[in-house]
């Protein structure tokens, strides 16, 4: 998108990635509307956009719920035409080598992560349609390109999100819409907090931030990364699946024994 979107809407919007974004496109004139869970986290990124000049409005609404989330959408749009729209809301199951996730998280997860998603964006396709402009950015992830055994769940959702916005995008840019899918490696967010294995080239939440923005106002199809750790999780699910499966036996071997010393 050329220049500065006016109006961005992001949910999971109250840490992370989320506040950050809201933070990178608070300015003087521009208007934020934070989604999320948590009012009282939500009103202190408020907080934060409006002493850099914006109007921030939050949402206190569950992605996972349909309706809600169609009526808030419409009620912000009506006031303040959306520019940017950042699906951003996600949750991450993660299991120990050798055990598979409870059906609960899984079904859980993919309500937040694949629905979330839909809920999020398909009220606002017909109105951009309508105004012939604006942005849609899906936040996937680099387990988008591969099959983690320890998060299946996890890497399916972010699987269909990045073909379903990179399908949108290529329906969409007759209507000047334009489509972009986030692929991210770790950043430190609440999210990855409890996870003890290392976290190659983990970044923090401003400079993804700053990474992001930059590639929606390229209008890139996909923003990955760290780019060496993008492109290594898409070598990665292109093995053959006996080749990598025997890697990821080696690798939680070796974790394993450096827990046991």
């Amino acid at each position: 998108m050329e220049g500065n979107p006016r109006t961005v809407v992001i949910t999971g919007g109250s840490s992370g990635i989320g506040r950050s974004l809201a933070l990178e496109y608070a300015a003087p004139g521009g208007v934020i509307g934070l989604l999320g869970r948590d009012a009282g986290r939500l009103e202190e990124v408020a907080v934060a956009c409006r002493a850099r000049g914006a109007e921030a409005v939050i949402g206190v609404v569950d992605v996972r719920d349909r309706a809600a989330l169609a009526a808030w959408l419409g009620d912000f749009d009506r006031l303040h035409p959306v520019d940017l729209v950042v699906a951003n809301a996600g949750v991450l199951v993660r299991m120990p080598g050798g055990e598979v996730e409870p059906a609960d998280d899984a079904y859980g997860l993919m309500q937040v992560n694949v629905l979330g998603v839909l809920n999020t964006i398909q009220p606002m396709i017909p109105r951009m349609r309508e105004r012939r402009r604006g942005q849609l950015a899906l936040v996937a992830s680099v387990a988008a390109f591969t099959p983690l055994p320890h998060s299946p769940s996890y890497s399916a959702s972010k699987a269909a999100v990045l073909n379903y916005g990179l399908s949108l995008r290529a329906v969409l840019a007759v209507h000047g819409i334009g489509v972009s899918v986030i692929c991210c490696g770790f950043v430190e967010t609440p999210m990855i907090s409890d996870i003890k294995d290392p976290k190659p080239f983990n970044m923090t939440p401003e400079k993804a931030a700053e990474r992001i923005r930059r590639g929606l106002e390229q209008d890139r199809a996909v923003i990955m990364f760290p780019l060496f750790f993008a492109l290594m999780s898409r070598l990665d699910g292109l093995l053959p699946d006996r080749v990598r499966r025997y890697f990821y036996a080696h690798s939680e071997r070796g974790r394993a024994s450096a827990v046991n010393r």
